[in-house]
């Protein structure tokens, strides 16, 4: 499966919502939401387990997509993401990227693959 990287490094097309909205898999949805609302302590229903990616501006989106300020940098400076960004590494994305490895490994591949 290719991957579908997001402004911040993860990986959509791995992500329970983007392949619930994609499938349009209902099952996955309510466990979806039942496992983040625990994880995350949060009231989250089925209905809020849908997004296209951070990357596509219309459409169904998380509810932190609206908030992220990773995303927002992203948007505003017009890059695809972080990856390929002058900034790389700055204060935005810096921290998020120390507490998720993968998606700090899938925009170093990104990275590399542009020096070559």
């Amino acid at each position: 499966m290719k991957k579908n990287i997001s402004v911040c490094g993860l990986d959509c097309s791995v992500c329970p919502a983007h392949i619930a909205f994609a499938t349009n898999d209902q099952a996955l949805r309510e466990k979806t939401a039942k496992e983040w609302s625990k994880l995350y302590g949060a009231d989250i229903t089925p209905g809020q387990v849908n997004c296209v990616g951070c990357t596509t501006l219309h459409g169904v989106h998380i509810g932190h997509c609206f908030e992220c300020a990773i995303r927002k940098c992203g948007l505003e400076k017009g890059v695809a993401n972080c990856g390929v960004c002058a900034d790389y590494g700055c204060s935005t994305v810096g921290p998020f990227l120390e507490k998720v490895p993968a998606a700090k490994a899938n925009l170093e591949e990104i990275r590399a693959s542009r020096r070559t």
